[in-house]
């Protein structure tokens, strides 16, 4: 069976934004071209990693002699976007991710497949004839100012969520809070 690959080349949008209150937050990674836009639910160590490794793949290409892919060290002015989530209906929630460095278009490629259960009574023939069941994937393509804007903003909105603790470093509920500090 084929998948359905929701594929996004020089998207015109791609952030990582949230729904929801600090300790009740949906992550979300929106891509958009045009009128086509995807909308998949990660989880915030997801969006974390995610952030943390583009930047790695981006620091590393900074070595190269001579940086022949123009990586900018910082974040392009030009390229924050600040803006809300647009309008999002939840294509998949994402189980594996992959990302790498395509060096014929100088694009950071995300790949993202669903989480999948495994069904020990599936078959093919249990399909919907209009593909309801087809197994699909996000694959985006971004160039090297855009990943590292999208880097920045996903850092900053994992890191809009609730406050830390002093004394024991666990997040801190608006309905309160109790310590469970370690015994000396």
């Amino acid at each position: 069976m084929p998948t359905r690959v929701h594929e996004f080349a020089w998207p015109d949008r791609v952030v990582v934004g949230t729904i929801g209150i600090p300790g009740a937050r949906t992550f979300y990674l929106q891509v958009r071209t045009g009128t086509q836009i995807v909308s998949i639910a990660l989880e915030k160590q997801q969006s974390a990693l995610l952030a943390d490794k583009i930047d790695e793949i981006l620091d590393q290409l900074l070595t190269v002699e001579g940086n022949p892919h123009s990586v900018p060290a910082g974040t392009p002015i030009e390229l924050v976007d600040n803006d809300q989530l647009e309008a999002v209906q939840e294509q998949f929630r994402t189980g594996a991710m992959g990302l790498g460095w395509d060096p014929t278009t100088a694009q950071v490629v995300i790949e993202a497949y669903p989480i999948t259960d495994v069904d020990p009574d599936y078959n093919e023939e249990s399909l919907d004839e209009d593909g309801a069941d087809v197994p699909e994937m996000l694959l985006v393509r971004m160039p090297v100012g855009t990943a590292r804007a999208f880097a920045k903003r996903t850092r900053e909105v994992v890191g809009a969520g609730r406050p830390a603790c002093s004394l024991c470093g666990y997040p801190l509920d608006a309905d309160g809070h109790v310590c469970t500090l370690p015994e000396v």
